[in-house]
């Protein structure tokens, strides 16, 4: 695997692990997610990188599998671009629902 393409794997997982110790030792509550400014902050940041990183990987290697790699730069874009339209529940799903499979399918990359 190109070394370039190894690095921004790397940041994919470093971000979600970064998300993940957001909530080490506490309950994943979207109540909380919502009140808390400086996780959701720092949550969008880190799946601007997670979107750059993707980003990059489709430009350096088209034919590169990533599963749901628009849909991921797609929210990035989003995030970055259309900041005051950016919902809630949106990021919340992707955080429970999409970034422990992506982080999955990225380690299991890394790993061959």
């Amino acid at each position: 695997m190109d070394n370039e393409i190894k690095t921004w794997l790397y940041d994919i997982l470093q971000s979600i692990n970064e998300i993940d110790s957001y909530y080490e030792n506490k309950l994943r509550i979207f109540e909380e997610y919502l009140t808390d400014i400086k996780t959701k902050r720092a949550i969008e940041r880190d799946l601007e990188i997670i979107g750059e990183a993707v980003n990059r990987i489709r430009k350096k290697d088209k034919n590169f599998k990533l599963d749901n790699a628009e849909k991921i730069i797609g929210t990035r874009n989003k995030i970055i671009h259309g900041y005051d339209k950016i919902s809630d529940d949106l990021i919340w799903s992707i955080v429970i629902n999409h970034l422990p499979r992506l982080k999955d399918e990225v380690s299991g990359l890394l790993n061959k």
